[in-house]
């Protein structure tokens, strides 16, 4: 019928164009497997940062403008480093593709992207601050290993003879096996190079050697009833699997703490340089405190309560002997962050520490070890350096640090925040009395009351746990009386220890913190 050979006709170039493409896309990829699996076995020599994915990654981060990194945090939560990953690695496979149809043609071409790709790539890993020459080895051997494959992979068939004009079917065949084979090799190259740095890096066995001594002087237990027994509401303390993590480390630093040394220094009178068993002989101290992150949107999840243990940081500031007109205290991290803390309020009396342990545990090396800071009354990225290896006593006016220079505010501290967690967002309830509870926080200020109300009623005082001090979150909780039957909006506001309450307009958290009085909506069956 007329209609559908009509109806094929379009079809059959299309496909005869996927069928000559596929062959040379494929090849593209074979070629790109080969390059990062011979860059992950270097890597696994040279060090993990230097992993050609994860320093175009890093350096990613770095230039990612801050609505967009907020937007990422948002959006994906602690799952923004893994989109990145995959968002990188799916774009590599798109211009591997690409070069690899464009090496059918042009050879040399379809090699030159994958040089500059590894240029592109070194590059990226001297960025970093902590970079060595070394580093940019890895990419560079991938980019030549995936022209070189490109090449050899893309080379033409024989031309058949007349008398054999069938040739040409099973060298396509052997050509097919060939990048099929490859594509796998470079696979299997990549996962075992990544297994071998992870083996060679490991410090789990050196973290569980440490033997954390005995806190100076004791914290007793938390009384109960800091927590209100509600069903659903958040413990008091905060479990290292639970705590939240917020960083720019793709990688997370991995150090020894036999081999770790903390250097202070800048405008001091006696530079000190500290070996981690020198640091587990100071006197060290208890400090139960709440670390919320800037990134937290109104009633987010970024805050976590724990027990910390180590050092005074104030102690040791002091023994060095800190100069007139010094005002910022920078901490920098194994991979080159930068936290900057006013040195005024780590001198002011409050307990900061050095930090050693967590929770009744050595620091998770996803939280700082072998050392981090911790600095009562700010956000995390003003006052918690984790895997610490360097603290400069300087000036505010000489040196910027990393989220400054991207435009956070330079004190941070954290502002009044409470929000509901009981009952959830959008949950059915029954009618009658409903338990309402959450938590609330002002950190280095504390919390004096905490507010409800419903449906833009009268505000309605919430009973407050037990007060742990004003470094640590309150919890608490309201009995609903008289719940009516269909969907209600309740709202909560906090006040801190000085009488400032909550602010009710909204803010996002760029550039100081969010602001705004979490709500939640229920339906009463």
């Amino acid at each position: 019928m007329p209609g559908v050979s009509n109806d094929n006709r379009p079809r059959r170039p299309l496909r005869r164009a996927l069928r000559r493409t596929a062959l040379p896309a494929l090849t593209g990829l074979a070629a790109a497997a080969a390059a990062l699996g011979a860059g992950e076995l270097l890597a696994a020599l040279v060090g993990p940062g230097s992993s050609p994915l994860l320093a175009v990654g890093s350096a990613a981060i770095d230039l990612t403008p801050t609505p967009l990194k907020e937007y990422a945090v948002r959006t994906f939560g602690t799952r923004d480093k893994a989109v990145l990953l995959g968002g990188i690695g799916l774009t590599t496979a798109l211009l591997a593709a690409a070069a690899g149809v464009l090496a059918s043609r042009f050879p040399r071409a379809g090699a030159a992207v994958f040089g500059a790709f590894g240029v592109l790539g070194a590059v990226a890993a001297w960025s970093r601050p902590t970079a060595a020459r070394a580093d940019g080895l890895p990419a560079l051997l991938a980019g030549a290993v995936g022209a070189v494959v490109l090449l050899l992979l893309s080379r033409p068939a024989a031309a058949p003879s007349p008398a054999a004009p069938s040739a040409a079917g099973p060298a396509v065949s052997r050509r097919a096996v060939l990048v099929v084979g490859t594509l796998a090799a470079g696979a299997v190259a990549g996962v075992g190079g990544r297994a071998l740095t992870n083996r060679r890096f490991d410090v789990s066995a050196a973290r569980e050697a440490v033997r954390l001594p005995a806190p100076a002087v004791p914290l007793a237990p938390l009384p109960a009833a800091v927590h209100p027994q509600v069903p659903g509401l958040s413990p008091f303390r905060t479990p290292n699997a639970g705590f939240y993590r917020v960083d720019t480390a793709l990688s997370l630093p991995r150090i020894d703490p036999r081999d770790w040394a903390l250097r202070v220094h800048g405008l001091v009178d006696r530079p000190q340089l500290i070996t981690f068993d020198e640091l587990l002989r100071e006197p060290l101290e208890e400090l139960d405190h709440t670390l919320s992150c800037v990134s937290n949107e109104v009633g987010g999840p970024y805050v976590g309560t724990t027990r910390w243990l180590g050092a005074s940081l104030p102690a040791l500031l002091r023994r060095a002997g800190v100069r007139a007109g010094a005002d910022q205290l920078v901490g920098r991290s194994k991979d080159g962050m930068t936290i900057g803390t006013p040195l005024e309020s780590v001198l002011d009396g409050r307990r900061a520490l050095l930090a050693v342990a967590m929770d009744g545990e050595v620091l998770p090396v996803a939280h700082g070890f072998p050392c981090r800071t911790v600095v009562p009354g700010f956000y995390g990225y003003t006052s918690a350096t984790k895997w610490l290896v360097d603290l400069e006593v300087t000036t505010f006016a000489a040196f910027d640090p990393y989220w400054v220079r991207r435009g956070w505010d330079r004190t941070g501290t954290v502002r009044t925040a409470s929000r509901i967690e009981v009952p959830a967002p959008f949950a059915k309830v029954p009618a009658g009395e409903v338990d309402v509870a959450g938590t609330a926080w002002a950190t280095h200020r504390g919390v004096a009351a905490v507010e409800l109300r419903f449906d833009d009623g009268p505000w309605q005082q919430a009973q407050l746990a037990a007060d742990a001090g004003p470094d640590l979150w309150r919890q608490w909780s309201y009995r609903w009386s008289g719940a009516s039957p269909g969907t209600h909006r309740i709202e909560v506001r906090a006040t801190d220890a000085t009488g400032a309450v909550q602010p009710e307009q909204r803010a996002a958290p760029f550039p100081a913190g969010a602001t705004g009085w979490h709500s939640t909506v229920v339906t009463v069956t």
